[in-house]
Order: C-alpha cells, then structure tokens, then sequence
C-alpha cells in the first residue's frame, strides 16, 4: 500500500474544466461520509453534492452528465478503499470527487499515517483508470472545521486536512480546501452559522461547500 509519499499515478489526470471543454458527456462520482451523503443535518435541503450536481446538469447546461453520490455516514478511508469498486471504480468515471477525514480523525494521531496510506490507496485506484485518450480527474476535499463539543478534536481535524493538502499536492489532484476557507472565514472561531452540531455543517455549511467547490473545480461560470 502507497503513502502520500509513494502515490504511483498514471500520468493521465485532468482537470475537471478540461474534461468538460471536451464536450463529452462526464460521469460524477462522489464518494465521502455523512457529509457527502448529505444525512439528517441539513433538515431535508439539499447537501452540498446535490448543490453540486444541480449546477453542472442544469446551471452549466450538462444534462447528459450523470453524478452518482455513494456518500456513506460513518465512513473512513479504509472503509472506502476497501469498496472502491462497489463505489468509484465500477462507474467508470471522469471524476472522482473523494470527502473523507472527518471520521478517521477519531484515532488521533496514532491514526494519521494509516488515512496518508489509505487515502494513498484511493487515489492511485481512481488515477489508474485513466488513459491517454480518456484522462481522470480526482478531486480530493479537505474536512470543514468543527467546535467542540463532540466526538473529535479539532486540532486533529486540522491535522488530518494537512494529510489530505499533501496528497493532493503530490497527484495533482484538484484540492477543494473547506478547512482553510472556513478556518479564514470565521477568523479561527467555530463555525456555529454553518453548522449544525459541533461536527456536521447545516444547510448553509453545505451551500458554502457547494459555492467553494464550484469555483474551485470551474463550475461557477
């Protein structure tokens, strides 16, 4: 198994805008935890992959791009590498947008070199499906930042967030940074206006999520 370190990608990443200048049709992946899978903190709005999915099907006119959400509350990156198939891979997609660290920063430090590997693992699954002609695009997001209160602690979320800055630096993959946004936005405070509960952003957190990956991956004009 890869670490942050050793990720062996195959050379065919892309970017999100450049896979839709090519005028194809794109298959979406979302793969994450609670967060992506947008459960029970949002109140029945929309999560932020379903924001993100409105505006690339009818805000940017792709309606022959399909968006697959298999967010899945509780998740690690070790679970996810375990099922990436069942998940990610067996969809065939262009882009993989890949939301993890939240609940792997339970295990603290003690943790942290085993979601670099895991996280690692993931990413070269995703980059191997790409090919010369039919390039991939991995979009990796780090976790928004917490109050606490609850389960995990921030300053490990912030740690787990500099794993997942490192991997997206090494494979060149688009790096979503709600951390650093959130951390800027609310001057180091907890977030409370866009969150729920200590850890789970409400409807505003994930509207924010959708606006900063947006214009993160093109999407926004």
């Amino acid at each position: 198994m890869s670490t942050t370190g050793e990720t062996s990608g195959s050379n065919t990443t892309s970017t999100t805008r450049e896979l839709m200048a090519t005028g194809r049709p794109l298959t979406w992946v979302f793969a994450g935890d609670s967060i992506t899978q947008g459960v029970q903190h949002t109140h029945g709005q929309r999560c932020w992959a379903e924001h993100v999915t409105e505006r690339i099907r009818w805000g940017l006119g792709r309606p022959f791009d399909v968006c697959i959400n298999t967010g899945i509350a509780g998740w690690t990156a070790q679970a996810v590498w375990r099922h990436l198939d069942h998940f990610v891979t067996r969809f065939a997609p262009d882009v993989v947008s890949v939301a993890l660290g939240m609940n792997d920063c339970c295990e603290g430090p003690a943790g942290r070199a085993g979601f670099a590997e895991a996280l690692g693992e993931i990413a070269d699954g995703i980059l191997e499906l790409g090919t010369e002609a039919r390039p991939v695009a991995l979009v990796l997001h780090t976790p928004n930042t917490i109050a606490t209160g609850s389960w995990n602690d921030p300053v490990e979320v912030g740690a787990y967030a500099g794993i997942v800055r490192e991997l997206a630096a090494h494979t060149g993959a688009q790096l979503v940074d709600h951390h650093a946004y959130w951390s800027e936005r609310f001057g180091g405070r907890p977030a409370w206006d866009w969150l729920d509960e200590p850890v789970h952003p409400n409807a505003a957190g994930h509207r924010a999520m959708a606006e900063l990956t947006a214009r993160t991956l093109g999407l926004d004009g």
